[in-house]
């Protein structure tokens, strides 16, 4: 399974990933699913992938054969990202429904995609790019998306993330995030992948890779934990009385 998380304040964009594709009993397999399209000092944009993994590299391989190959439409020509998230759900339509004329014995092709990133003259936007090729824009009163396995790792984006955070607190939230998810969900697992990118700077940001026995990703762990622990214990009592219950079938009350 997989995680994925974009968030987009006032000062930039936090991308976070895991790199688990496969986990049994004798086998973990890791591959990246963040992937840095572009970074020339005019455009920065960078691809999140959730899915079927054969979809998702289709998608990234394409992209780059049309750069080299100066298309038409390619990242580098595009106005803009909007126009930039279609093209990316052109190519994984396109490749979704060749995967699906090659085999009916229940092969899922799909993938999902956030991406994220900024052209010059704009401002930095994420958009998720669902598998039927529709796409959403993250807004001012949400400005976080997610794929993969998103209900773990979502309450304390719900909470914390607005647009004014500075990046730095965005960063931490988002692995905070992403280690609630792995806390609950064996299926996704390190490496973890962080990128943030600052606004406005076209440059291709700050990339961290986290292994499992990261210092820092213990410490950040251990003290997310200690102080959730903590705060917790500190939660008001119940009160003293009890109001009365009510039996099912409204005759008796307990």
């Amino acid at each position: 399974m997989t995680y994925c998380a974009a968030i987009s304040v006032d000062t930039g964009v936090v991308l976070v990933s895991d790199s688990r594709t496969n986990a049994g009993v004798d086998q973990i397999s890791t591959y990246s699913k963040m992937h840095k399209l572009i970074s020339d000092g005019e455009r920065m944009i960078t691809l999140l992938s959730s899915g079927n993994l054969a979809t998702s590299q289709a998608v990234v391989r394409t992209a780059a054969r049309d750069v080299k190959n100066e298309a038409n439409n390619n990242i580098k020509t595009l106005t803009s990202l909007a126009d930039v998230a279609e093209y990316i759900a052109d190519i994984s339509r396109a490749e979704q429904k060749k995967y699906r004329a090659k085999t009916d014995d229940g092969f899922n092709p799909e993938a999902s995609f956030i991406l994220a990133g900024q052209i010059r003259g704009f401002e930095q936007q994420i958009f998720l790019v669902y598998p039927e090729g529709n796409y959403i824009r993250a807004a001012k009163r949400h400005p976080f998306l997610q794929i993969g396995e998103i209900k773990y790792g979502k309450p304390i984006l719900d909470r914390i993330v607005e647009p004014q955070l500075d990046l730095q607190t965005a960063a931490q939230c988002a692995l905070v995030s992403m280690d609630s998810t792995m806390r609950s969900n064996l299926s996704v697992g390190p490496p973890i992948e962080l990128l943030v990118y600052e606004a406005d700077s076209f440059k291709s940001g700050a990339y961290y890779n986290f292994s499992s026995d990261d210092e820092y990703l213990r410490a950040l762990r251990d003290s997310w934990h200690g102080q959730l622990r903590d705060a917790f214990n500190r939660l008001p009592e119940l009160p003293s009385h009890s109001t009365p219950m009510r039996i099912i079938d409204g005759s008796t009350d307990q």
